[in-house]
């Protein structure tokens, strides 16, 4: 992801009010009206939904430590990006560490393989398309609905290679750049998009001059709310002070301390029935 956060006043209001109708639905539709699969009841009445994406891994091992001490499980979107170790992430070198995570109960969905961002629609129904990472990275390429399927499901495969797991049909396009269009031939291959709060946008992407991890950490205790669906990196290349644990940890203790808990996308009502059909044999 490269998120920005230079959102309007306006936008940021409109997005807001929608994510307090999800955290509304979170606390309040009962699991029947959803799905008819059975579901663990949430741990608690003010849930946050945790998610990461890759990036260069670097802090990867620090993540997995802090979510396993406080016994945290959350939902990682996976592409194959470029690591510090002159790898990749869904390498043979990061295979065990996904491994680990899939055995401690985490959730995984699709980030593309090849880190690919939406840049446009065609009159024709394909969609320009630009990946960061693999043999076309930089350069546009023409996608259509079946080769963007195509793109999420590598993922999907290679988690399966690494962990002996099924991945949920769960997907996030990087930069959280999409279209209607997009979005609607990733359903029709059985894919549900997952975005993030305005407020769950925890900041460790943005320049570190600007966005002191004390200032993150502060804007994250004081605006996230129940339902919020929270994005972090697991390694952001351009970032000086290094988020986690250094945010993630404070960050976790205090929203505990605030009545939150923690589940994975699994348990959230827009995607609990998606994920419980994407695991069926």
């Amino acid at each position: 992801m490269r998120a920005g956060c230079d959102l309007s006043r306006r936008v940021r209001a409109a997005a807001a009010l929608a994510l307090r109708a999800v955290a509304a639905a979170v606390l309040a539709v009962p699991a029947g009206v959803v799905s008819s699969a059975p579901v663990a009841p949430l741990a608690c009445a003010r849930p946050l939904f945790l998610t990461f994406d890759t990036g260069h891994m670097g802090v990867a091992p620090l993540v997995a430590d802090v979510l396993a001490r406080h016994q945290v499980r959350a939902t990682f979107f996976l592409a194959n990006e470029r690591t510090l170790t002159d790898g990749s992430s869904l390498d043979a070198q990061w295979a065990p560490w996904w491994k680990a995570r899939a055995a401690e109960g985490h959730l995984f969905g699709s980030h593309t393989h090849d880190h690919v961002y939406w840049r446009a629609d065609r009159p024709d129904g394909r969609f320009d398309m630009r990946a960061t990472f693999g043999p076309d990275a930089g350069r546009t390429r023409v996608m259509d609905a079946a080769a963007y399927c195509a793109e999420l499901d590598r993922s999907a495969t290679r988690f399966t290679q690494m962990t002996g797991q099924r991945m949920a049909p769960l997907f996030r396009a990087p930069g959280g750049k999409h279209s209607p269009a997009l979005l609607a031939a990733a359903s029709r291959c059985g894919w549900a998009h997952v975005p993030w709060s305005p407020a769950g946008f925890l900041g460790d992407e943005l320049p570190s001059e600007r966005y002191p991890n004390r200032m993150l950490l502060e804007r994250a205790l004081r605006d996230i709310r129940p339902g919020d669906i929270l994005l972090a990196h697991l390694g952001i290349w351009s970032r000086q002070d290094v988020w986690a644990p250094a945010v993630l940890e404070p960050l976790l203790d205090g929203l505990r301390q605030r009545g939150h808990c923690f589940a994975t996308l699994a348990e959230h009502p827009a995607y609990r029935a998606a994920v419980a059909r994407g695991r069926q044999p």
